[in-house]
């Protein structure tokens, strides 16, 4: 569809001009000291974008600058993606948030829940309740990620290969059974952690579609929103507008970290954080939702 363009003043969208300019500053001075290589601030109001800052390089090593059609790995913000996907499914009854996973992934059946020890020496016992759908939404499912290392539970992740979510070279069928067969931190329903579950919706809108869900999100939401920029990978044109990755260095400037892999087709579906996207097509999520 094109890249974003302010399409109003701020003042006449009831924005404060000075507040934003204080926060472009504040990003460019993060850019200049070399702490940030380069950003794209957005805001919009009343469904019309009324402020758009564009500044650093979307690749520093290349000299190439943010434009307003970069496109960036969204990583987390795939998830209300996803959580958009269920909720499509449950809007044409054909499934509801407190239907047991396990009716849909026959791996969640009889879930057991960490009672105590450590990563060689865990003792569980069956979890008094299921796994619902409302919980994997919400993240009391009593799932994890394995990089926590603050509970015995994301040790055993970790023991399974489960380091980043994902075991290198499973896909999302095989990854989420691997987090079914591992205990739960606690009940169903009565803490909350973030965690894996959003890969978990991703395969349950597999299964209750029949579809792919690389191919439910093209066709049913960013198809028809117009989110041509948005996707599990990239294509040979796009790719030069893909933003590199960067980290923290312990001195407090930047370096090239690895990014999610988008040339080709991916064999994980990641529905928790996999998605490249433009600003525009984030825009038009934004303003569906």
């Amino acid at each position: 569809m094109g890249p974003l363009r302010q399409e109003t003043d701020p003042g006449a969208a009831g924005l404060d001009p000075g507040a934003l300019d204080r926060l472009d500053r504040h990003f460019a001075r993060l850019v200049d000291e070399g702490r940030l290589p380069g950003f794209l601030v957005a805001l919009a109001r009343g469904g019309r974008v009324a402020h758009l800052t564009v500044h650093g390089r979307r690749d520093v090593a290349a000299g190439l600058p943010v434009t307003a059609d970069t496109l960036w790995r969204i990583y987390s913000m795939t998830k209300p993606v996803t959580s958009v996907a269920v909720l499509m499914l449950v809007e044409e009854g054909r499934l509801s948030l407190d239907d047991p996973v396990d009716r849909y992934l026959p791996a969640f059946a009889e879930p057991r829940v960490y009672v105590e020890g450590d990563a060689d020496d865990v003792v569980t016992r069956p979890a008094t309740g299921p796994v619902l759908v409302r919980h994997l939404m919400t993240h009391t499912a009593g799932l994890t990620f394995g990089f926590y290392r603050v509970h015995p539970v994301d040790a055993l992740y970790r023991a399974a290969g489960l380091e980043s979510s994902l075991r290198p070279g499973a896909g999302l069928a095989e990854t989420v059974d691997l987090y079914a067969s591992l205990p739960l931190q606690f009940e169903p329903g009565t803490r909350w952690n973030y965690s894996v579950a959003s890969n978990v919706l991703g395969r349950l809108v597999e299964v209750v579609s029949g579809q792919a869900l690389d191919t439910f999100f093209a066709e049913r939401i960013l198809g028809p929103l117009g989110m041509t920029d948005t996707g599990f990978e990239v294509t040979d044109e796009q790719a030069e507008r893909l933003a590199e990755l960067y980290g923290e260095t312990d001195g407090g400037g930047i370096e090239p970290v690895p990014g999610l892999p988008l040339r080709g087709r991916p064999r994980f579906l990641s529905g928790s954080g996999g998605l490249v996207a433009s600003a525009y097509d984030v825009h038009r999520f934004a303003e569906l939702l």
